[in-house]
C-alpha cells in the first residue's frame, strides 16, 4: 500500500468549524499530479459521458461554454493534508450535463487527458456537488491545475476533483482509479480522514 505524507511543512494550524480534522490551512495553491500536465488544445478537447450501455453524449468546448454555467465559491481539502478556503470558480454543474441521460449506474469513473482516473458514486455528482470547471480566481483554468477543465467535487478530497477531464464513464458496480489501486479510501470523505484503505 502507498504511504501518505504530507508534503507540505511548516504551516499553522488552525482549527475551526470549516477545517477537517488533520489539515492545515493554507493561502497557496499547490500543484500536485502523478504525471506530467498534458497539453490539450481547446479545438481538440471534448468531454464524453458514456452511459453502462455504451450510450455516448458527447460536447466540444464550444458546445460546454455554450451551456449554463454557475460560479461556484468553496473550500478544498486535499489528502496530503493542506486546506485553502474561499476558491473561487466556473463552471458547468454535473446536473446539467447528465440532465436527459438515462441511467440506472451508481457509480461513475473519471478519466483525464493523461490517462489518470478516480471512481465516485454518481449520487457524489448530483444535485449541486460536482462541476466541471474552466475557470479559477476568474481566469482560464491553468493547465497546472488542471486546465482547461477539471472535475470539481470540493466535498471530497481534492484527488477526486480529477484534472484534464475527458470524460465520465457510468456503471453499476465501482471501479478503482489511479490512486485507490495504490491503497487511497474509494471515497475520500475528508471529516471522516478517509485517505487509505484502513481509514
Amino acid at each position: 500500500m502507498a504511504t501518505l505524507t504530507p508534503g507540505f511543512h511548516g504551516h499553522r494550524r488552525t482549527r475551526g468549524d470549516r477545517l477537517p480534522p488533520g489539515q492545515f490551512l493554507t493561502e497557496d495553491f499547490p500543484v500536485l499530479s502523478a504525471g506530467p500536465t498534458p497539453e490539450v488544445p481547446l479545438d481538440q478537447w471534448e468531454f464524453t459521458l458514456t452511459t453502462e450501455d455504451g450510450g455516448r453524449h458527447r460536447w466540444t468546448w464550444e458546445q460546454f461554454l455554450a451551456l449554463p454555467q454557475q460560479e461556484v465559491t468553496t473550500d478544498l481539502h486535499c489528502v496530503t493534508r493542506w486546506s485553502k478556503f474561499d476558491t473561487r470558480w466556473r463552471g458547468v454543474s454535473l446536473d446539467t450535463l447528465l440532465e436527459g441521460v438515462t441511467t440506472h449506474a451508481r457509480y461513475a469513473l473519471a478519466e483525464s487527458y493523461g490517462g489518470y482516473t478516480t471512481n465516485l458514486p454518481l449520487a457524489d455528482l448530483r444535485d449541486g456537488k460536482a462541476w466541471i470547471a474552466h475557470t479559477y480566481d476568474g481566469e482560464p483554468l491553468a493547465a497546472e491545475h488542471g486546465g482547461p477543465a477539471r472535475l470539481l467535487v470540493p466535498h471530497l478530497y481534492f484527488w477526486k476533483s480529477a484534472k484534464w477531464i475527458t470524460g465520465l464513464t457510468l456503471g453499476r458496480t465501482d471501479r478503482r482509479g489511479f490512486w485507490e489501486q495504490f491503497g487511497y479510501h474509494d471515497y475520500g470523505d475528508p471529516w471522516r480522514e478517509q485517505r487509505t484503505w484502513n481509514d
